[in-house]
């Protein structure tokens, strides 16, 4: 499959960053599908499989990028996901992905901080896609 067939969810409720990462993997040739809460994300997924989401992690909930790659893993259990997150630079708070533990609550595949280079979020969803 080719990257413009492919459809990439983003939930952000920041819209300045939304913009942003949209305007990024849209120059990356793929298509976009920008949402900018947890419900809107859930409701698309009711009807939507994308070919990979990305997940901003604090929006109607502390934890609602958690929740979303839960559900989407649940449904959709081989679509990719990153976790997009300011939440160390806000709270200090380091979570990862490298332990089997961390890895049965946490469902995404990848996580990274925000302020997330275009190349580093272009080779991330190249890896995540096998393309």
């Amino acid at each position: 499959m080719k990257t413009k067939e492919k459809i990439i969810l983003i939930a952000d409720d920041d819209t300045d960053q939304l913009s942003v990462m949209e305007a990024n993997v849209k120059s990356f040739g793929f298509n976009v599908c920008s949402v900018q809460s947890q419900k809107e994300a859930e409701d698309y997924l009711e009807k939507n499989k994308p070919d990979l989401a990305i997940f901003d992690l604090m929006m109607d909930n502390k934890d609602s990028g958690f929740i979303l790659s839960y559900k989407l893993k649940k449904k959709y259990p081989d679509v990719p996901v990153i976790i997009a997150t300011a939440v160390t630079a806000e709270t200090g708070l380091v979570f990862g992905l490298d332990s089997q533990n961390e890895r049965q609550w946490i469902k995404a595949d990848t996580y990274m901080e925000k302020g997330i280079r275009k190349d580093q979020l272009h080779k991330e969803i190249n890896k995540l896609l096998k393309l």
